[in-house]
């Protein structure tokens, strides 16, 4: 009884057997299962997609030059954070982890934190050679992922630690709306936006990621992947995962992206459009009940019919605007907690107002 809840088993089976029969295949389990977002994260500056002009800039630091403060800003998913981190990996090598401080928007970063960690850190000296006697950069590097949610206190007390260490530090902001940084911390910073990854660029990406990992995608489904991502590769690349995670035996469909990204099936727009145009409103009524009990997320709807409006040519300028105007004013409701199915018949009955 001992030896079975000391091990489990009730033979006596020599343990360096035990152990060997079952730690090797683990490890190669535990090695396997890597986020494929982390898998495919650029090492590199030179695997960096379409960001031409900071992809420059930072050459010439590894090159020798100085490195400035920076600012990166642009869309979610176009490589920001990845960019700086293949940079510093290539300055500092080895010692990567001792030279780089990231705070992202998951750890506080109130006016307290700015002026005991990140001023303690900046505030340390550090040689320009490694331990391996190779050369390096002498200043260190602290990057402030999704710095736009910090408060103006805290921005406000950065601006005078990178003003006084900027002999030993270097400092990168990364943020999705720049105008949410305060003018003293950009005007101390070179400015980069991250453009969108254009289309082509994206299903270059997926498609090697695909060849990679053995999974056979068609290009419809990659536009599918990619429409649904709307532009976003760290997003794609997830639900690329997802899917080869659901299908193993039999190749993805666009049915499986939908219920993978939780995208409403067009039929379900251009049927609600129809129902519109006939004019009655029991049969829109019947359409939207139909509509709710298969589950689908109003606000994706919306999304998605706005996107369909916008680029539409059966409607007219001023139709257009009244749609996206119900809208807006509809989505607005959903976020305060409106009931979904009266915000769609809403919605419905201003579409079919403007048929008329």
């Amino acid at each position: 009884m001992d030896a079975f809840l000391k091990t489990g088993k009730l033979s006596n089976q020599p343990k360096e057997s035990g152990a060997s029969s079952v730690s090797e295949p683990l490890q190669r389990k535990r090695g396997s299962l890597i986020p494929w977002v982390e898998k495919y994260r650029p090492r590199t500056i030179n695997e960096v997609s379409y960001q031409e002009e900071v992809v420059a800039v930072l050459q010439k630091s590894l090159q020798g030059a100085d490195l400035p403060n920076l600012l990166f800003y642009g869309p979610p998913g176009t490589g920001k954070t990845s960019t700086i981190l293949a940079a510093a990996r290539e300055l500092f090598g080895d010692i990567y982890k001792e030279r780089v401080l990231e705070l992202n928007a998951s750890d506080e970063r109130g006016i307290q934190v700015i002026r005991e960690k990140v001023k303690n850190f900046s505030q340390r000296t550090v040689s320009s050679m490694r331990p391996d006697g190779k050369p390096c950069p002498p200043f260190k590097i602290i990057i402030l992922d999704e710095a736009d949610s910090m408060t103006g206190a805290a921005q406000a007390a950065l601006r005078r630690t990178m003003e006084k260490e900027t002999k030993s530090t270097r400092f990168c902001l990364i943020c999705n709306y720049v105008s949410r940084i305060i003018e003293p911390l950009t005007s101390r910073c070179s400015k980069f936006r991250f453009k969108p990854l254009p289309r082509d660029i994206l299903v270059k990406r997926l498609g090697e990621i695909c060849e990679f990992e053995k999974m056979a995608c068609t290009g419809d489904i990659l536009e599918s992947l990619i429409e649904a991502s709307e532009g976003d590769l760290r997003r794609a690349i997830t639900f690329l995962q997802s899917i080869a995670n659901v299908t193993v035996e039999v190749g993805p469909t666009i049915e499986d992206i939908h219920e993978i990204t939780g995208r409403v099936p067009n039929h379900w727009i251009e049927g609600l459009l129809e129902k519109c145009a006939t004019g009655s409103y029991d049969t829109i009524q019947s359409y939207i009940y139909n509509f709710s009990a298969e589950g689908f997320s109003v606000s994706q709807l919306l999304n998605q019919l706005h996107e369909r409006v916008i680029f539409s040519t059966e409607f007219s300028a001023k139709q257009k605007n009244l749609i996206c105007e119900k809208v807006a004013i509809c989505d607005h409701r959903l976020a305060e907690g409106a009931d979904e199915q009266l915000q769609l018949l809403d919605l419905s009955c201003t579409i079919m107002i403007s048929y008329q």
